[in-house]
């Protein structure tokens, strides 16, 4: 932990975008040290959090996703929630690499930060203190924040009150009876995509989430087909994201 006119220090060079500061405030934060009073933001970040079921592509989506913005030259941070590794503390990387893959190497450039957490088992999807760090990223001046959680499941609902939009991802063939829903996702989605849609099942898979939404509260939660495959759909559902307003509110 550093002293006082250490941490100092350290916001001195966040304030000047250093990256390697963020990274280190970040790690502080994540422990559970004190680091001081965050700056409140010149603007406020959309923050989006991708969930779903191991396997459904949410890191390669998520790369998708990353190039797509930074066509339209918006920076992006990934806090991405990963199980922790029972021999070494630290969070397991496997997805991170097929996530900078569907990027095509934009990881590299100023305008994308991408920061794996590890999560204990018990905590549900989300890594611990997730709040703070999303509050530091946005500090540091990120347009867009996006949170991937570990997987689908009764903790995802958790990162609701932290993300401005949720984003479920579903793949076809989920199942008859849609464990998802079970799990009150598709109460606190606000976008629904179904991933893959290359695959066979994609349109019955987006028809029945329509009719389940519909059926549930009358939904205006829109349901949408993408494939990272075949680079499909990702355009639409940006937009759908960023049609919704921004709902948190920035301490």
């Amino acid at each position: 932990m550093p002293d006082a006119a250490g941490l100092d220090a350290l916001w001195d060079r966040f304030r000047r975008r250093d990256r390697p500061a963020l990274a280190r405030l970040l790690t502080l934060a994540g422990r559970g040290e004190s680091i001081g009073n965050i700056p409140r933001p010149d603007t406020p970040s959309r923050v989006v959090a991708v969930t779903g079921s191991p396997g459904v592509g949410k890191s390669t989506l998520i790369g998708q996703l990353l190039e797509h913005l930074r066509k339209q030259n918006l920076s992006v941070a990934v806090l991405a929630c990963d199980p922790q590794s029972p021999l070494t503390g630290g969070a397991l990387l496997g997805d991170r690499f097929r996530m900078a893959s569907a990027a095509d190497g934009n990881v590299c450039d100023d305008g994308v930060f991408i920061r794996s957490l590890a999560t204990p088992g018990g905590q549900g999807a989300i890594a611990e203190r997730l709040e703070t760090l999303i509050r530091v990223v946005e500090a540091f001046g990120f347009e867009v924040i996006v949170v991937e959680t570990v997987g689908a499941g009764q903790g995802d609902t958790a990162v609701h009150s932290l993300a401005d939009v949720v984003l479920l991802l579903l793949q076809p063939e989920s199942g008859d009876d849609l464990q998802f829903e079970k799990a009150g996702l598709l109460e606190v989605a606000d976008v629904v995509a179904v991933h893959k849609a290359d695959l066979p099942g994609a349109e019955f898979t987006a028809a029945q989430v329509r009719s389940m939404l519909d059926l549930a509260r009358e939904s205006k939660t829109p349901v949408l087909q993408v494939s990272s495959k075949a680079r499909q759909g990702v355009a639409e559902l940006w937009q759908a994201i960023q049609s919704l307003p921004l709902r948190r509110a920035v301490v």
